[in-house]
């Protein structure tokens, strides 16, 4: 837990120009901004009311909407649905007094002094892409998943979405 309290003041108060690890001392592919870790351990999209309420978003942009419980990208700008089933079930009761902060975000990469893309989370390099967590079967060893939680197979060599009450899964 220290690591993550020294780490948010550093992404939230300087800018940084490198790659990021969490979860692991270095990144292990110079073709990556953002690495997390193995392990049993996926990744939050951030949770929007409706993806019509989603404002300036880029094509690649992607959100759990929780007024259909769907995980969704944005291409071309139409919003692409990447869940296979609608079942889920999320609470927000922890989010519902909370008033978004518009202008906070996290820009990883070599032009983020001038990047003005919306977001949470931007990275900004053309040459760097972002790493997933990576385990093996996500569906069984992510104990308590969250509703748009998102992992790497490494056993079935697929995509795994968490929307709330099932997973779905994309292969290439």
């Amino acid at each position: 837990m220290k690591k993550i309290a020294i780490l948010l003041p550093i992404l939230f108060f300087n800018q940084h120009f490198a790659q990021i690890a969490i979860g692991k001392s270095s990144v292990s592919n110079p073709s990556v901004s953002l690495e997390f870790a193995d392990g049993n351990r996926g990744l939050i999209l951030p949770w929007v009311t409706s993806a019509a309420s989603v404002t300036g978003a880029v094509d690649g942009t992607v959100i759990y909407d929780i007024a259909d419980r769907k995980v969704k990208y944005l291409r071309s700008g139409i919003w692409v649905d990447l869940s296979i089933d609608t079942t889920g079930v999320v609470n927000t009761v922890l989010q519902n007094s909370k008033t978004e902060r518009t202008n906070s975000k996290v820009i990883i990469g070599s032009d983020g002094s001038t990047n003005t893309t919306p977001g949470i989370l931007i990275l900004a390099d053309n040459d760097k892409a972002m790493v997933l967590p990576k385990m093996d079967n996500p569906h069984i060893n992510i104990i308590n998943p969250t509703a748009g939680m998102m992992a790497y197979d490494t056993a079935n060599h697929q995509l795994a979405i968490y929307n709330g009450s099932v997973w779905s899964f994309w292969k290439p």
